[in-house]
């Protein structure tokens, strides 16, 4: 029977010394049988329990002195012979409890850092850069506030729902975008090996069990627009008010494009002699360049729009970078407000009776089109920049066209004015 080692104190622990010379020495503190303080030739200190696994010798290391007590090194050891009983190699135990961690830290990605680096996979799939910037855009307003810490591994259906859900009845048409854009993040993440299992974010068998679908929701651009009769009352309010947020949502109505083009709109873009603005392809939703032709009161707004040294933008934030979509926003929602104080109704969506929109200018215009004038529909949906066939498309791009289009453009803005049209040969008689 082997003799069993004197069972030191933690004082004596202390003070044990290595000799100074030669290589780390061994002492038993007793306790548990093969439980040794190692020391090295600097005085580092190490807990080691030699035993038997199975058929071999093994050393395993307990962790260093002072940090692991002698009392924790004790029960540590009692534990590596307990397992070893079971028939447990606790060195293998421990080697592959590192490996699955190591694993789960490679898989360790949060949601904002797998959408930075699937975007930078995915950037030769997108040809213009403002796609791009729609792709991060969106993810950083809706998914990243409730998904961007969360690791990719840990991401559920309930987490993307919490996402979805706020906007899935006011924004649906976003919302269908965002939650495609999650999926596809996951995706990545999946492939990359950061998550494994369904991908959360999956329309069919998935969330279309517990969202309604988009098309049942809201139609595609159906945004609340300004009531055509509402229109020159709703203008004329808006033109009494100051601010560069009132003068790009103004220009914004006389032109009929999309606000974000109004926010970029650069100096360099438009020809005040010719009154035409000429916005390129990479700044267009449909990808070509779009020509269009200024009525006079566009022309005289751009004339007393106040020019920003060495600021190209049109329309500036006040600090001078790019006009927030917001500041629009909230210039239509104060008209809206101010009307309703005044004892009015408001400028609501005739279907929806939602407050009024920017977007939702550009079907008054289409439907002022299309209720009170003779022009072709397909001329105002060239002015919207809306894709159409290609053989019309030639037409309507023609030199000439694009004046009649110009025509259209002064008999909206004299209907937006209040004042009597200009081209009364296009114009429906409103009269009985």
């Amino acid at each position: 029977m082997p003799r069993l080692a004197r069972e030191l104190s933690a004082l004596d622990v202390k003070r044990l010394q290595h000799p100074g010379t030669g290589r780390n020495v061994t002492f038993a503190v007793g306790g548990v049988s093969g439980l040794l303080m190692q020391i090295t030739p600097n005085g580092g200190r190490t807990w080691l329990l030699k035993t038997t696994v199975g058929n071999k010798r093994r050393e395993i290391g307990l962790g260093g002195f002072p940090d692991v007590t002698l009392a924790q090194a004790r029960e540590r050891a009692r534990e590596a012979k307990h397992q070893i009983r079971q028939g447990i190699d606790p060195i293998e135990e421990r080697r592959a409890a590192k490996a699955a961690l190591t694993t789960a830290q490679r898989r360790g990605l949060s949601f904002a850092e797998a959408v930075d680096k699937c975007l930078a996979a995915k950037l030769e799939a997108f040809k213009n850069p403002k796609h791009r910037d729609q792709w991060r855009n969106t993810l950083e307003t809706y998914a990243l506030p409730e998904l961007g810490a969360m690791l990719v591994n840990e991401i559920s259906v309930q987490d993307v729902l919490r996402v979805l859900e706020p906007i899935w009845q006011t924004k649906t048409e976003t919302a269908s975008r965002v939650r495609g854009r999650i999926e596809a993040v996951l995706s990545w993440a999946t492939v990359s090996g950061h998550r494994i299992g369904d991908n959360p974010a999956r329309w069919a068998g998935n969330l279309k069990e517990l969202l309604p679908a988009a098309s049942k929701v809201a139609k595609k651009g159906n945004h609340p627009a300004v009531q055509i009769g509402d229109a020159p009352r709703w203008f004329a309010l808006l033109r009494a008010r100051d601010g560069m947020g009132a003068r790009a949502l103004e220009f914004t109505a006389l032109t009929a494009v999309r606000s974000q083009e109004v926010r970029g709109a650069l100096w360099d873009e438009i020809d005040l002699k010719t009154g035409i603005w000429v916005i390129p392809a990479h700044r267009i939703k449909m990808d070509r360049e779009h020509r269009i032709p200024l009525s006079p009161h566009a022309v005289d707004l751009l004339k007393a729009v106040p020019r920003f040294e060495s600021n190209p933008l049109i329309f500036p934030a006040p600090r001078g970078g790019k006009m927030s979509d917001m500041t629009l926003s909230a210039a239509m929602k104060r008209l809206h407000v101010a009307n309703l104080a005044a004892g009015g109704s408001g400028f609501v969506d005739r279907v929806s009776k939602r407050p009024a929109v920017p977007h939702g200018l550009r079907s008054t215009f289409r439907d002022w089109v299309a209720e009170r004038t003779h022009f072709p529909g397909d001329m105002a949906e060239v002015a919207l920049a809306h894709r159409i066939s290609n053989a019309v498309e030639a037409s309507y791009r023609r030199g000439d066209i694009v004046e009649k289009r110009r025509k259209m453009m002064i008999s909206w803005s004299d209907f937006l004015a209040g004042r009597p049209t200009s081209n009364a040969s296009d114009v429906m008689s409103l009269v009985g």
